[in-house]
């Protein structure tokens, strides 16, 4: 019990400070602002859920007597609680079928865990914080941004190059925020996921086995929800549903690009040039960031056409004779 409280209180400590580190305004604070949540996931995952949420009480504690309360609230809701979830639900087991096995939470629904719980915290974000407000802030950054850039003064009306409206341009992009928010909070909370998880495995205390992550499935009913999502998300004057939708929307495709990067993995099993063809997507991805569309749609594509199922009945490609 001791253990647990210190580590607890040691893990809540680094989160508070990793998370505080904003307020210095530098390059490095945004880089540990996004690694927070992993000692709150190394707690729950090598200790317990208990050491998880003690850590994220006592981050949100110190960092309301640090910060203001929208921030700390902000903290709370896409750092705190997803990360001692989603440690919780990576230690959960039940029976097998077989006689002293055990069942391990699917590490597909943590991934899609992962999308709901990024979501859900901008969403609640959306009320608390005013998003037209978020949104007015940061066109009038963007528009910092551009003038600069231009050398446009600030009386003067602003012309962005290729744009017949640079207002219009600018309200566009104001509005892809939170979206841009939940996509990379999304993609942010997986790594941290992934990292605290190998950091656990390194340290011999994690009690489940490496999970496939190739193998990897949603529910059927994940696409469908996924799609009317989408859909809903090409509707502005629905308002306040229209963008909520649109920032579930951007966090379930990061989801599916998990997915359809697992389907890649295990379709080119066996296949020569691997490394290569696998090196080339993952440097395409992360230097220009949205081919993961395309993953997005693999895996989305993978639901109703099964294509690892096919690509293992094919069987290892057999050598000339």
């Amino acid at each position: 019990m001791v253990q647990i409280i210190l580590i607890g209180v040691g893990a809540g400590a680094a989160a508070a400070l990793l998370f505080a580190s904003i307020a210095t305004g530098s390059t490095l604070s945004i880089a540990l602002v996004y690694v927070a949540p992993l000692p709150i996931l190394i707690a729950s995952i090598g200790w317990s859920h208990w050491a998880g949420l003690l850590a994220a009480l006592f981050s949100t504690a110190s960092l309301s007597t640090l910060i203001s309360a929208n921030s700390t609230l902000l903290y709370l809701v896409s750092v705190a609680v997803p990360a001692w979830w989603l440690g919780y639900l990576a230690m959960l087991a039940r029976p097998g079928e077989k006689q002293g096995e055990l069942e391990w939470y699917p590490i597909g629904r943590l991934v899609l865990w992962t999308a709901a719980l990024t979501a859900g915290g901008l969403v609640i974000a959306y009320y608390a914080l005013d998003l037209d407000r978020v949104e007015r802030t940061a066109r009038a950054a963007l528009e910092r941004f551009f003038r600069a850039r231009m050398g446009t003064p600030a009386e003067a009306p602003l012309d962005i190059p290729g744009m017949s409206d640079g207002g219009a341009f600018l309200d566009a992009l104001a509005a892809m925020a939170m979206p841009i928010a939940a996509a990379s909070g999304t993609l942010s909370l997986l790594v941290n996921l992934w990292l605290g998880g190998r950091a656990v495995l390194l340290s011999g205390r994690l009690k489940r086995p490496w999970p496939v992550l190739m193998a990897m499935r949603f529910p059927a009913a994940t696409a469908a929800a996924t799609l009317a999502l989408t859909l809903l998300s090409f509707f502005p004057d629905l308002g306040a549903v229209g963008k909520i939708a649109t920032i579930f929307t951007a966090a379930l495709l990061i989801a599916y690009g998990m997915l359809g990067l697992a389907v890649l993995h295990a379709v080119t099993l066996g296949v020569g040039a691997r490394p290569l063809l696998l090196g080339a997507v993952y440097a395409i991805i992360i230097m220009a960031g949205w081919p993961l569309l395309f993953a997005s749609a693999l895996g989305l594509a993978d639901t109703a056409f099964n294509f690892r199922a096919r690509a293992a009945r094919r069987g290892p490609p057999t050598l000339p004779a």
